[in-house]
């Protein structure tokens, strides 16, 4: 099976590592949260809890920063944990530290969530090529400990040709 296709797919790395990747995770989250005023600001709690070639998982308590005057999550903080999630599902495809700027970002809003509520942050990282890569993200409230109702689905397009 040839491809005549100038395209140039980045392909996951198949290490079987996921150890590796939830690391690479973790590394970027202490480094790059501090030099990011909003995503310092707003995702300072966040914790990782599940990274792999394509994919993060991650939790957060809400506080008086992420709510809206209507006591709500606030859209503009689930677009900004969209993006930023976005970037996470990215940096698993092949352990990159650049993760590339925004195209095209869209969140739905189906549900809220409230302070003091945790929610699970679902990132995936669809297709990443040589220019753009394409990810959704799945913002659920969690109940009993597992990922509950949907609060926002999103979907991220970033350019990522590297220099």
């Amino acid at each position: 099976m040839g491809s005549t296709s100038q395209e140039i797919v980045a392909e996951p790395k198949d290490d079987g590592d996921d150890a590796l990747i939830k690391s690479h995770i973790k590394e970027l989250v202490a480094t790059q949260l501090p030099s990011s005023a909003i995503y310092n600001f707003l995702l300072s709690g966040v914790r990782i809890r599940a990274a792999t070639k394509g994919s993060v998982t991650a939790r957060l308590a809400l506080t008086r920063s992420h709510i809206n005057s209507s006591g709500g999550l606030h859209g503009a903080a689930s677009a900004a944990i969209v993006d930023w999630a976005g970037g996470m599902a990215i940096a698993t495809w092949d352990r990159r530290r650049k993760t590339g700027v925004s195209v095209d970002i869209h969140v739905t809003y189906l549900s809220s969530a409230a302070e003091g509520d945790e929610i699970e942050i679902a990132a995936y990282a669809d297709k990443v090529g040589g220019s753009l890569a394409f990810t959704r993200v799945v913002i659920s409230k969690v109940v009993d400990g597992e990922a509950g109702p949907v609060i926002a689905n999103g979907s991220h397009t970033k350019f990522v040709k590297q220099r």
